[in-house]
């Protein structure tokens, strides 16, 4: 199974002997009446989002409710439910991928593997990015091309009012599809903003957003950086990216200085 390219913030590396890598499973039952592909709605978006999530939840391990990381996240992130005029549903799945994401219909999935190299603050700035993509309606674009994907449907038949059905294997694929999109760098940007000032808001430390990059930065260097480097030519430099984050907390007196950044050599959830 191909590693996880979602959201556009992190990419899959092997980092944990733990966990199994992320799965979509067998296809088998479900049906999805489908949705316009013209006239595609946040209503469809929504539906086709949760269809694809419910699939993910059943193929992958995920965390109980004692479990360290979900104690962790919920930590976190409990108050954080309803956020901007959006309700929000955490999850964390533990898959040797490095990775977050989020969907149309609120449903935020976090790898296990991601929160054992991210502090606190640095999943604080990881998810308010994930959120950003929802709230700019990112995800609607990538679930929507998803959608289309997996119906097989091509330009002209998109446009038809009649829009075909989908087994859960066709669910299978459209999770699969949207789960490889990524978003353009100004979609990125822009998420990036939304993170900063999720992060300035609620009084959390900005430098986190700092650090996340610079971590994602190390990720891509050495010999590690083949696997990466896919994503990291469609996606903006993260070193730049951190450059940008520091600049704002500079104009805005919350820059302070980190010091070296480095990946951590034993997991940061306990």
């Amino acid at each position: 199974m191909k590693k996880i390219l979602v959201s556009a913030l992190f990419i899959g590396a092997s980092m944990a002997v733990h966990a199994q890598k992320i799965n979509l499973g067998k296809a088998a039952g479900v049906v999805s009446k489908g949705a316009s592909a013209l006239t595609f709605s946040n209503a469809d978006a929504v539906k086709l989002s949760k269809e694809s999530v419910d699939y993910m939840d059943k193929n992958n391990p995920v965390a109980g409710p004692k479990d360290p990381y979900t104690v962790r996240l919920n930590k976190l992130f409990a108050k954080h439910k309803s956020q901007d005029g959006l309700n929000l549903n955490y999850k964390v799945y533990k898959v040797s991928d490095i990775n977050a994401f989020a969907c149309a219909d609120g449903s935020v999935r976090v790898f296990s593997s991601l929160m054992d190299i991210m502090t606190d603050d640095e999943l604080l700035a990881v998810i308010g990015h994930e959120i950003g993509h929802v709230k700019n309606e990112d995800t609607k674009d990538a679930i929507k091309s998803a959608y289309l994907k997996a119906a097989a449907l091509d330009a002209a038949s998109s446009a038809s009012s009649t829009v075909a059905n989908l087994s859960e294997s066709q669910i299978g694929k459209m999770a699969n599809a949207f789960l490889d999109a990524s978003h353009n760098k100004k979609q990125e940007n822009q998420a990036d903003d939304y993170s900063y000032d999720f992060m300035k808001s609620n009084g959390y430390n900005v430098v986190g957003a700092y650090t996340a990059f610079k971590k994602l930065a190390l990720l891509s260097e050495g010999s590690t950086q083949s696997k990466f480097q896919k994503m990291f030519n469609s996606h903006p430099d993260s070193n730049k990216r951190a450059e940008a984050i520091k600049k704002r907390a500079e104009k805005d007196g919350l820059w302070k200085d980190p010091g070296t950044v480095s990946l951590p050599k034993t997991k940061l959830t306990k």
